[in-house]
C-alpha cells in the first residue's frame, strides 16, 4: 500500500518499512489533428514548482517569456541609472539657473546701498532737500519691489505719505569694486563736489545757465527753467540756497531724466516730480505697464522669450479701445517732444516697457532715461568717427547714418520719433483692431514708419502723418466710454 507522503519521510513507527510516492497516473493526452499522440516530455520536481507558482495552471513559463523577464531584469539598473543621472543633472542646472538669477537680481537690486550713502551724506550736512528727514530720520519713505534694469541706476516702488511713489537714485561710485570701502567719500568728491564755498548765487545761476545751454541748446526760455531750479533748490522758502542745497540740486541736473523731468513737468503724460534729497528723487508712482511681464518678479522677467511676453500683452493687456486711448497719449507725447518749450527730445529706447498708462488708460512714459535732448545727440555725434551706421547710435535705437568718404557720423538721425513709434504701435494696435478699421490702420501704419528724419521731411510730413493717424483712433473711440 502505496501513501501520499514526502518522499524523505522517516519510517512509519509502527509499520517499519519506509514510506514512498509516485507521481499520480498521467492524464489522457489529447490527440492532435493527424491522429498521432504528442510525446509526454518528464518533467522535473524543479519544474512543478515553477509551475505551481504561476497562477492559473502547472503549464511551464514560455522560455520567451523567461528570457525577456531577465532581460528586463538586466536593463533595470541601467535605466535606474540614467533615471537618477538626469534627476541629478535636472537639480545641478535648476540650481545654477537660480544662483544666477539671484546674483543679477543682488547686483541690480541695492536700495539699501543708495539709502545708507544718501543718508550719511544728509547726517555730514553736505546735502540736503526736501525728503531728507522722511528718508533719514523719520523713515516714512518705505522701499518696495525693485524695478532696476541697470546696477547704476537704483528704482524701486514705494510708498510716502501715503502715496504710491517711485524712489531712483544712481549709485555708480557705490558700485566701484575698488571704492566699496569708501563709497560715501567718493560721492563726497565726485558727485557732490559743486559748487564749492564762497559760490555766491548769482555765479550758481550763471553755471546752472550754462549748463542748461549745454544740454538743451540756446533757447530763449532757459531762464525761466534756472529760476524753477532755484525754487526746487530753496525747499523750505527761506529766500535763499544753502551750499547743501545747491550741491544737491547740481547733483540732480546731472541726472538725465530729471533735467527732462524738470522741463516736461507741465506736460501731462510725464510723471511729476515729488521731492529729493542729494541726487535721490520721488516721482508718482509707476503708471501700469502695457506689458503684463513688467508685474512679474525681476527675477522671472529675463526668462520670458520675446514671444511670450507678445502673447501676455494681448492674452492679458487692457481691451482694443483702451489700447487706443493709450497710443493716442503716445502720439500726443511724442508731439511734446517735437520742438517744446525747451527744444527737440529723442527717445532713444522705444519699447512696450516704457509705456505706462493711469487707472483711467492715459498714457504715462514710464521710463524718460532714455530720452535725450537733441543738443545732447548732436554733441555724441558730431565728428564722431564711423565705419558704418551701428556706430553712430546713441543709446539703443537713435542711429544717425555714416559718411563713409569722410568717415563721421552725420547729424540727422535715420529714423524720427515718430517712425519708432509706429513701428512699436504695430504691434501693439493691429492685433484684436475691429474688422472695418485694420486695413486703414495698418496702411497708415506703414506709411509712418517710413518717414526719414531728414529735417526736410520732419516739418510737414512727420505732422500731418502724426495728425491723421490719432484723428482715425480718436473716431472710432469717442463718444463711447473708452473716449
Amino acid at each position: 500500500m502505496m501513501l501520499s507522503q514526502p518522499l524523505d519521510d522517516p519510517p512509519h513507527p509502527r509499520s517499519g518499512f519506509t514510506r514512498s510516492w509516485s507521481l499520480p497516473a498521467p492524464a489522457k493526452t489529447r490527440p492532435s489533428l493527424g491522429n498521432t499522440a504528442r510525446p509526454r516530455l518528464k518533467r522535473t520536481t524543479k519544474e512543478l514548482g515553477m509551475n505551481q507558482s504561476r497562477p492559473g495552471g502547472n503549464r511551464p513559463w514560455p522560455k520567451s517569456r523567461q528570457g525577456a523577464g531577465e532581460q528586463n531584469e538586466g536593463r533595470l539598473p541601467g535605466l535606474r541609472l540614467r533615471c537618477v543621472f538626469l534627476a541629478w543633472l535636472g537639480v545641478f542646472a535648476g540650481s545654477w539657473l537660480v544662483y544666477m538669477r539671484y546674483s543679477s537680481y543682488s547686483e541690480l537690486c541695492r536700495g539699501h546701498i543708495c539709502q545708507a550713502v544718501i543718508c550719511d551724506q544728509y547726517h555730514k550736512g553736505i546735502i540736503s532737500g526736501s525728503i531728507c528727514q522722511d528718508l533719514c530720520e523719520l523713515r516714512l519713505v518705505e522701499w518696495r519691489t525693485c524695478l532696476s534694469a541697470a546696477p547704476g541706476q537704483q528704482v524701486y516702488s514705494g510708498l510716502w505719505r501715503d502715496k504710491d511713489v517711485t524712489i531712483k537714485c544712481g549709485i555708480e561710485e557705490a558700485l566701484d569694486s575698488k571704492a566699496q570701502s569708501d563709497a560715501a567719500p567718493r560721492r563726497e568728491l565726485v558727485l557732490f563736489d559743486k559748487p564749492t564755498r564762497g559760490t555766491s548765487i548769482k555765479e550758481f545761476r550763471e553755471m546752472t545757465l550754462s549748463f542748461l545751454k549745454a544740454n538743451l541748446g540756446d533757447l530763449p526760455s532757459l531762464p525761466a527753467l534756472v529760476g524753477q531750479v532755484l525754487l526746487m533748490a530753496d525747499f523750505n522758502k527761506d529766500n535763499r540756497v544753502s551750499l547743501a542745497e545747491a550741491k544737491s540740486v547740481w547733483a540732480l541736473l546731472q541726472r538725465n531724466e530729471f533735467l527732462l523731468l524738470l522741463s516736461l513737468q507741465e506736460k501731462e503724460h510725464a510723471s511729476r516730480l515729488l521731492g529729493y534729497c542729494g541726487d535721490l528723487y520721488l516721482t508718482e508712482g509707476v503708471p501700469h505697464g502695457a506689458w503684463h511681464a513688467a508685474t512679474l518678479p525681476p527675477l522671472l522677467r529675463p526668462l520670458l522669450p520675446p514671444a511670450l511676453q507678445s502673447a501676455l500683452q494681448q492674452w492679458l493687456g487692457p481691451a482694443w479701445p483702451w489700447r487706443a486711448k493709450i497710443a493716442i497719449g503716445l502720439l500726443e507725447f511724442v508731439e511734446e517732444l517735437f520742438h517744446g518749450a525747451y527744444g527737440t527730445f529723442y527717445m532713444c529706447e522705444t519699447t512696450l516697457a516704457n509705456v505706462g498708462y493711469t487707472a483711467t488708460y492715459d498714457f504715462k512714459m514710464a521710463d524718460l532715461q532714455q530720452v535725450a535732448p537733441e543738443a545732447a545727440v548732436r554733441r555724441f555725434l558730431q565728428g564722431r568717427r564711423c565705419e558704418h551706421s551701428a556706430d553712430c547710435t546713441y543709446g539703443r535705437d537713435c542711429r544717425a547714418p555714416c559718411d563713409r568718404l569722410m568717415r563721421q557720423c552725420k547729424g540727422d538721425l535715420i529714423q524720427p520719433n515718430l517712425a519708432k513709434v509706429c513701428a512699436l504701435l504695430r504691434g501693439y494696435l493691429l492685433p484684436g483692431a475691429p474688422a472695418d478699421l485694420r486695413e486703414e490702420l495698418g496702411t497708415q501704419l506703414r506709411t509712418c514708419t517710413t518717414l526719414s528724419g531728414l529735417a526736410s521731411q520732419v516739418e510737414a510730413h512727420h505732422s500731418l502723418v502724426l495728425s491723421h493717424l490719432k484723428t482715425l483712433l480718436w473716431k472710432k473711440i469717442s463718444n463711447t466710454k473708452y473716449s
